[in-house]
């Protein structure tokens, strides 16, 4: 199984990034997928899920500014970033889960992860 995100990269507080994910080796349609970030010095933490279905969850701190949604067709997943702000700065990872476990937040519930990908917001 791989996940390869992209689209990462350096943007000004205000400006907006689509990173993607695509999926290899196993069946998307049967995993809900989330997005996760680490920031230096912290832990990772969660940003958004969605099911395979298209259900969506999100932290409190990118509700109204990030938007997660998906391709089946593709294998891809997408997080649409607007409203960048500078404590958005991190390493944002993918990941998937098996929809047998349920969907949401829970990073110990994921079974496979992308490698991360910078995403720098300058102020």
């Amino acid at each position: 199984v791989q996940l390869q995100a992209s689209g990462g990269g350096l943007v000004q507080a205000g400006g907006s990034l689509r990173l993607s994910c695509t999926a290899s080796g196993l069946t998307f349609g049967s995993h809900s997928m989330g997005w996760f970030r680490q920031a230096p010095g912290k832990e990772r933490e969660f940003v958004a899920a969605i099911t395979s279905g298209g259900s969506t969850n999100y932290a409190d701190s990118v509700k109204g500014r990030f938007t997660i949604s998906r391709d089946n067709a593709k294998n891809t997943v997408y997080l649409q970033m607007n409203s960048l702000k500078p404590e958005d700065t991190a390493v944002y990872y993918c990941a998937a889960r098996n929809i047998v476990k349920g969907w949401g937040p829970e990073q110990r519930r994921y079974d496979y992860w992308g490698q991360g990908t910078q995403v720098t917001v300058s102020s």
